[in-house]
């Protein structure tokens, strides 16, 4: 396996070579080709999807999150056109100016080169990642998980074909084998892969900065807080919370642990009643669990352990905290927080520019649901994924994220004498 991979990285830093000479109608075009050839490829990419589910127990929490039908691919190539709309983040003139002696000296956006995504059940990703590179200028390598295998394997195959209606060599992409052994080849391939991605469970995080020779950027876990602070409006929180937990709970933005005012307990059964719809399991501290008692569900009502604080649950499972102070809840978010997205609801500016300046996350709400943590809702066309550390890129990362930048240096024989 190992001679096959190196054989294929060959390949692919070979077409990451031609991709740069590729004008930004010609990328654009191949997107819009895409997009308009998914509705040819549903067929197959539903029917190897639906091979992939029958592998996987329903009641797993990464069973929506593998899960593609007719209106998610619509959504999906949406997103493609939108991406293929957007401007070129190749070429731009970052930094520019003439020295004494007569250089001309331009600092200007270009592709990384070629970039590695690591990712577990989420097809999704391989349209996504495809369309942010291609319209970057990058070459990209693709190791999925085995459950997601035969659905990725169609959706590359689907790429391909364009690519090569196109003219374009379809070792542009390239997925490797779902096999561990893969991931190990890929993690080490210093030669060969410029930058990688791991998109997936914390598991598949620590593993891939675990191990990882080639340069890393994190997309971390969302263990997300929504705090619903004392001069919260009650109203909006409901409709917050119940927005933020149950849109998509399979997915890394949506809320964990709900943090309550002590002096808004008594609003608790109102903010919570809209989740009974749902069938949120809550998972309450005493005081939030006594006020919940008799007015929400007892079989979906349970006593919070400590567990349940710092968990991502993927699933339709919620914990409640209650807190003193504004102080408490920004000490609960800093030890259990994964930095991805918190949120407060308030109706005190004081209480709100605290919040916001003193929570350490990508991406900090007042007043909103943490599910607008998307590289699309965003206006970038797309996301490659949510990153939570701080360097290069932080929050959903999309374009301008996979560019780097080089120095051009323009002269008329000028030499150096010192």
């Amino acid at each position: 396996m190992q001679e096959i991979i190196r054989n294929t990285f060959r390949s692919v830093r070979q077409a990451s070579r031609e991709l740069v000479m590729i004008g930004e109608q010609a990328i654009n075009s191949i997107l819009i080709d895409l997009a308009e050839a998914i509705p040819d490829c549903t067929s197959s990419i539903l029917e190897a999807n639906r091979r992939d589910l029958d592998r996987m127990d329903p009641a797993d929490p990464m069973f929506d999150r593998l899960l593609l039908n007719e209106k998610r691919l619509e959504i999906i190539a949406g997103d493609i056109r939108n991406v293929a709309a957007l401007p070129s983040p190749l070429d731009i003139v970052l930094e520019q100016r003439r020295l004494p002696n007569g250089l001309e000296l331009k600092k200007i956006t270009v592709p990384i080169g070629v970039i590695g995504i690591i990712y577990e059940a989420r097809p999704n990703v391989t349209f996504d990642v495809f369309a942010l590179c291609l319209k970057s200028g990058n070459a990209t390598v693709l190791k999925g998980g085995s459950d997601a295998h035969e659905s990725n394997t169609a959706i590359v195959e689907c790429i391909k074909t364009v690519l090569r209606r196109n003219g374009i060599n379809d070792n542009t992409l390239s997925l490797l084998p779902s096999e561990r052994e893969a991931a190990g080849i890929m993690l080490n391939a210093v030669d060969s892969i410029d930058m990688i991605i791991p998109r997936g469970s914390q598991k598949l995080i620590d593993f891939v900065r675990q191990n990882a020779k080639v340069p890393v950027i994190e997309t971390g876990a969302g263990i997300v807080h929504t705090y619903i602070d004392k001069n919260a409006d009650t109203g909006i929180a409901a409709k917050v919370v119940f927005n933020a937990k149950t849109r998509r709970p399979s997915v890394c933005n949506a809320l964990d642990t709900l943090l309550v005012h002590a002096a808004k307990l008594d609003d608790l059964p109102q903010i919570t009643a809209p989740l009974q719809e749902k069938e949120v399991v809550i998972y309450a501290d005493e005081a939030a669990y006594a006020k919940l008692q008799g007015s929400y569900p007892e079989t979906l009502l349970e006593r919070a352990r400590p567990e349940h604080f710092g968990t991502e649950f993927l699933s339709l499972k919620l914990s409640v905290k209650t807190v003193s102070s504004i102080e408490e809840a920004l000490d609960h978010i800093a030890e259990y927080s994964s930095r991805h997205s918190e949120a407060i609801i308030t109706n005190d500016p004081a209480a709100k520019a605290e919040f916001l300046k003193r929570v350490d996350a990508a991406v900090v709400y007042a007043n909103t649901s943490t599910a607008f943590t998307d590289g699309a809702q965003f206006g970038l066309g797309a996301e490659i994924g949510i990153s939570t550390q701080k360097l290069h890129a932080r929050g959903p990362m999309a374009l301008k994220e996979l560019t780097s930048y080089k120095w051009v240096i323009e002269g008329e024989g000028q030499t150096r004498s010192v």
